[in-house]
């Protein structure tokens, strides 16, 4: 890992205030190179904190073209990029980890890939060691706080 992204991990474990969602897909998608492979990312906070707008951003970060929306209904997409497999789960719907093994999610983690959660706390048990936390909040109408919170 490069001296700049070691730089800015530091600054997203102290907490980066973004003022626009296009703000919030420019630091994802800075975030998406400093992954390490076959990363997870817990994705927390409230409905509407912008999960989904970062995860955007991490596609756009992994050269990924396609339309990222939520995959509430769907549980989980699959976006293949140029370099890594994005995958984006909502665990909304889920009411607990054991549901997961259902879904034969991990047929579709083919090395290299990000798999981003939203609403992890719903699978927590499931979850990878060395999974990265990271936790979304509004602090008015257009600031969102995102942190990379210990794993």
């Amino acid at each position: 890992m490069t001296a700049t992204a070691d730089t800015f991990l530091r600054q997203l474990r102290d907490g980066i205030t973004t003022d626009s969602a296009e703000a919030t897909r420019a630091l994802a998608a800075r975030l998406a190179p400093a992954l390490p492979p076959d990363q997870t990312l817990a994705l927390h906070g409230d409905l509407g904190v912008g999960k989904t707008t970062f995860v955007q951003g991490l596609a756009r970060g992994l050269g990924i073209a396609a339309t990222i929306t939520s995959p509430t209904f769907n549980i989980f997409t699959l976006h293949r990029g140029r370099a890594r497999t994005l995958v984006h789960l909502d665990a909304y719907r889920l009411e607990n980890a054991r549901q997961i093994e259902t879904l034969m999610l991990e047929d579709f983690l083919a090395s290299p890939w990000c798999l981003a959660v939203e609403w992890p706390e719903n699978i927590a048990a499931w979850l990878p060691a060395g999974t990265w936390h990271l936790a979304l909040s509004i602090e008015s109408a257009s600031r969102h706080h995102i942190r990379l919170a210990p794993g």
